[in-house]
């Protein structure tokens, strides 16, 4: 059965800037050691940082543990100054 009206959550706990566990994840757009591009249920995710990579991923589930040394998280907010499409593929193929 679906639930309507769920309220959507999205939670991220971060450890010594080392391990960085997400929940509410619904897809990985791209990564690499330096930089990861999530959508959440609350919008788009930048994750930067160095040596980063994935501990563990389960899109069912909607969690999401990476690991390395997180320098920034920043969210895209829908429709602020990314109408021009120059969002996140705008952004990778400069």
């Amino acid at each position: 059965m679906v639930e309507h009206g769920k309220p959507k959550q999205h939670h991220l706990s971060m450890q010594n800037r080392k391990l960085l566990d997400l929940t509410g994840v619904s897809n990985v757009e791209s990564f690499d050691s330096e930089e990861f591009l999530l959508q959440t249920e609350l919008g788009h995710l930048t994750i930067r940082g160095h040596n980063l990579h994935i501990k563990n991923l389960s899109l069912e589930e909607g969690l999401l543990s990476i690991e390395g040394t997180v320098s920034s998280l920043q969210y895209l907010d829908p429709g602020s100054q990314n109408k021009n499409g120059k969002g996140l593929f705008g952004k990778m193929f400069r």
